[in-house]
């Protein structure tokens, strides 16, 4: 689990690819420190387990599911990337819960500034994301926990304080760029249970009264 607080800024030094099977290797420092073989390195947002690693990078693979789901298909060498390690138990969690389950993608549509701020719109590309976005909810852009400011058909808007802006990959980020996209899972949750309940209603009652039972307590 993640928090959506991007820890560093890593960059792209080595793609492989075979069909959509893909190895990436990440130069990074803050994150390289105490991970072990198995952990894992959110990567713009990706959930991505460390195969190996050395003193300023480390290598993961991408699988096939991953890699038509995410951006991380467009990715090429000294490209940038939001890196967060996985969240450890007693930490601060300043951001929301980030799964790392990218459940699409998007582009930017528009960016400008506004008093402080860097106000981005995407146009969000994966009509099943929608649902789970909603004006103040939360949604993690590239692996970066932000507040939603607005969703107007396909048009999802954030605001970026500048702290987010200079300590991610976002700042690299303009008009016709892809970013992945990670819903809330409570509202995953939420309507994964409601439709079950749904389901439940709807289900014909079965009676547990039979000719043995009513036999059996004196009835027939």
């Amino acid at each position: 689990m993640f928090t959506g607080l991007v820890e560093e800024i890593g960059l792209v030094k080595g793609i492989r690819k075979q069909g959509e099977v893909m190895l990436i290797s990440v130069a990074a420092k803050k994150v390289i420190d105490g991970i072990a073989v198995g952990d894992s390195i959110a990567v713009n947002g990706v959930c991505l387990t460390v195969t190996s690693f050395h003193v300023n990078d480390f290598t993961a693979d991408v699988m096939p599911e991953t890699y038509r789901k995410s951006s991380l298909s467009q990715l090429t060498n000294g490209r940038t990337v939001n890196l967060e390690r996985a969240m450890i138990a007693g930490g601060r969690f300043g951001g929301h819960i980030v799964q790392g389950h990218v459940d699409g993608t998007g582009h930017i549509v528009t960016r400008f500034s506004d008093g402080n701020a860097v106000v981005f719109e995407i146009h969000v590309d994966t009509e099943e994301v929608l649902k789970y976005l909603i004006p103040k909810g939360s949604i993690t852009i590239d692996g970066i926990s932000l507040t939603i400011v607005s969703v107007v058909q396909n048009i999802v808007k954030v605001s970026v304080i500048p702290h987010t802006l200079a300590q991610t990959a976002l700042q690299q980020r303009d008009v016709g760029d892809i970013v992945n996209l990670e819903g809330d899972i409570i509202g995953k949750y939420v309507e994964h249970l409601l439709r079950y309940q749904t389901k439940e209603i709807d289900k014909p009652k079965q009676s547990n009264l039979s000719n043995a039972f009513l036999t059996e307590h004196g009835f027939m």
